[in-house]
């Protein structure tokens, strides 16, 4: 329901944004771009919405799925209490730790979104749409790892921040994937343990 009503809002966008061109008819055919380009950013939302769905149900096993990978990569135990009792106790701080990274994300999404809809600037939006998608992604999956070492979710903004290229070069593949149908349902636990490798190779040294 609401896409019908972007699209309406969409459709009345582009038809007034039309209105105000020249009469050339290269530029009346503008249009099937303009929807294509909006096609792309439902697609986006979509993306990072099932994303956001799947961390939310399982964030705490999620976390312990990093914990095993960096155990398997560096031999070192990174929480010696790995029992259920420990797993189910962190629930309410990992949802808590999620919502966070929705607080992050919607404003930003909300000024895409609004860019999204305004016919000629939303040339771009679907550009910013992706890359703003790949920077969450590193975000979501490196937090997991960076989670069990107490490092914060404003730090670890920095500590990607500071690594910007890197980060986009794990974010960009993880929301390729997160966009195709089927794959998508094995992105996560594989982005878990991708990001867990991540912040293992570009905090090694540093680790607490």
């Amino acid at each position: 329901m609401l896409f019908f009503f972007m699209g309406e809002l969409f459709a009345g966008l582009i038809a007034t944004a039309m209105s105000w061109l020249p009469d050339w008819a290269w530029l009346q055919a503008l249009d099937w771009l303009f929807w294509i380009l909006y096609g792309a950013v439902i697609v986006l939302m979509l993306a990072y919405g099932f994303v956001i769905v799947a961390n939310l149900i399982g964030a705490p096993f999620y976390g312990y799925l990093a914990e095993l990978t960096e155990k398997h990569l560096t031999g070192q135990e990174v929480n010696t209490d790995d029992s259920w009792a420990s797993i189910i106790k962190d629930i309410p701080r990992a949802l808590w730790r999620e919502v966070q990274k929705i607080l992050y994300y919607l404003p930003r999404a909300i000024g895409l979104l609004i860019i999204g809809l305004i016919p000629v600037v939303n040339l771009v939006a679907a550009v910013l749409w992706f890359l703003f998608n790949s920077w969450m992604m590193a975000l979501q999956y490196v937090d997991y790892p960076a989670d069990n070492h107490k490092v914060s979710f404003p730090a670890l903004r920095r500590l990607l921040g500071d690594t910007r290229l890197s980060a986009f070069g794990f974010g960009l593949p993880v929301a390729l994937a997160a966009m195709v149908p089927v794959l998508n349902l094995f992105v996560v636990p594989a982005a878990v343990c991708g990001a867990t490798a991540y912040w293992v190779r570009e905090n090694g040294a540093t680790r607490t």
